[in-house]
C-alpha cells in the first residue's frame, strides 16, 4: 500500500515544492531562527546561499542559507563547518524549520 500512496516527505510550505524525505530525518529537536526545526542529511529542490559564520546556540558555525528553488521562501540553512569538535557531526547536513515545511503522504 505505501508503494501507492508514495515516500513519506516534506514540503515547502508555500508552493509545496518536494523538499525532503522522512527517511532523511536525523533529529526532530532542533531550533531554528522561528522555533523548532528538523535535521536532514538531505535536501532537495533548494538552492543554497552564501556561506556565513554565524554564532548558533551550540556554537560557532559556518552556514548557508537554503532557500526552495521554486518560490525562494527561506527554508532552513545548511551546516558547511562545525568549529567545534563536537559538532562536527552536523557538517554537509541540513536544518528545515517546522514552520517552513509541511508533511505530506502520511
Amino acid at each position: 500500500m505505501a508503494e501507492m500512496i508514495g515516500p513519506r516527505l516534506y514540503s515547502c510550505c508555500n508552493c509545496r515544492n518536494q523538499i525532503a524525505l522522512h527517511d532523511d530525518v536525523i533529529s526532530k529537536s532542533f531550533q531554528g531562527r522561528n522555533g523548532r526545526a528538523i535535521l536532514f542529511s538531505h535536501a532537495m529542490n533548494i538552492m543554497i546561499g552564501p556561506k556565513e559564520d554565524r554564532q548558533l546556540m551550540t556554537g560557532l558555525h559556518t552556514v548557508a542559507d537554503v532557500y526552495c528553488c521554486d518560490c525562494r521562501e527561506v527554508l532552513g540553512w545548511k551546516y558547511e563547518r562545525a568549529f567545534e569538535e563536537t559538532q562536527k557531526y552536523k557538517e554537509g547536513k541540513f536544518i528545515l524549520e517546522k514552520s517552513k515545511i509541511v508533511i505530506e503522504n502520511w
